[in-house]
Parts: structure tokens; sequence; C-alpha cells
């Protein structure tokens, strides 16, 4: 499946905030990403990822390890994602450097979550907040197929737009490389 995202800097936190809370209630959950790549930097050397997600909620703590491929659209940024649940984390951290792969970059991102159906779609609405970073983010995705790839991301996009987002508002630019950015200056 690819994962039909876009994202956006947020001008008005709370407007959009209030305009997702009146679809459904959100979810306060914080995340804690630790990027794995070799240490030639391959993997974002071909644009892939390599990630372990600890998300701490009000009633679970879970982790997921994620691998996405490079970009299959380079408006959005769109990639091919594989995840699964991991039951512990620290062999999966020990597993990874066992095999060779260094923790490139780890930082945590504050999240508000809001799970709905619109346009026919599961789309899952992310207010983030990463405490290295000036400003609030939305993301805003979809899991599809490749053929349907283009029609997922117009579905995105305007529900984007309901939000108070316009096009200047989206980027490209990720999270590690601002953070990344954020640390040299």
């Amino acid at each position: 499946m690819i994962e039909a995202e876009l994202k956006a800097r947020v001008r008005d936190p709370e407007g959009v905030m209030r305009r997702l809370e009146g679809l459904v209630a959100g979810l306060a959950e914080v995340y804690q990403d630790t990027y794995y790549d070799t240490g030639a930097g391959d993997l974002e050397q071909s644009d892939r990822e390599l990630r372990v997600r600890t998300v701490h909620g009000p009633e679970e703590t879970r982790t997921v390890l994620t691998y996405k491929e490079a970009r299959v659209d380079e408006a959005s940024g769109s990639k091919p994602e594989h995840e699964t649940r991991v039951d512990d984390p620290d062999a999966v951290h020990a597993t990874l450097r066992g095999l060779g792969y260094v923790a490139a970059i780890a930082f945590e991102k504050r999240c508000r979550n809001y799970h709905f159906e619109a346009r026919g779609r599961r789309m899952v609405a992310t207010l983030v907040r990463v405490p290295e970073l000036d400003g609030t983010f939305l993301e805003v995705e979809t899991l599809t197929k490749d053929d349907d790839l283009q029609a997922a991301l117009d579905d995105v996009r305007a529900l984007l737009t309901e939000m108070g987002i316009n096009e200047g508002d989206l980027t490209t630019e990720q999270y590690t490389d601002a953070v990344r950015a954020s640390r040299k200056s």
C-alpha cells in the first residue's frame, strides 16, 4: 500500500483543531521516533526510511517498525509503506544495530490524531508539533494502491482545503531534515 499523504504548515492551529474536532474527537499522543540508516547513509541517499516509533497514548504505549520505500510521487512525497507492530522495542533496536544500522536521528513529535472516513476513504489527520521546530503542521493521509494514488491525493487535498489549508501551505520537507537543520544552528 502507498501512504497518500500531504503535509502543511498550519497558520491557524486552533481553527484547524476546531474543524477536526467537529468531525471526530482527537487523540493526543507523543511519538518517539528513531530513524536508522547505514553508516554511509544509504537509505537516506536512496530516499528510503527505516523507523522505530514508540507511541505514548492515554491508554497504551505501542511500538511499530516502519520501512518506507522511495517516493512514488515527488509533488506529495508519498511513499509505499510497510509497518508492523513490535512487542519488544528494545529487541528491535538491538536487532537493527546488530544488522549494522545506526541510529541516524531521534526526536519527539507531539500529535493529535483524528481517524475518520471522508470521500469514501479511511483518513487520518494529525496535528503535529515538534519541540525543536517552530510552528504546527497538519498531515492528512490515506492508504491506497498505486493505480489510485492521484485520486487519493485529490481527496486529501480537498480535505486540507476544508480545514483552511491552501496550496501555498503545503510542504514536502521531512521532519528528519528540519530537525537536523535546527540542531546545526
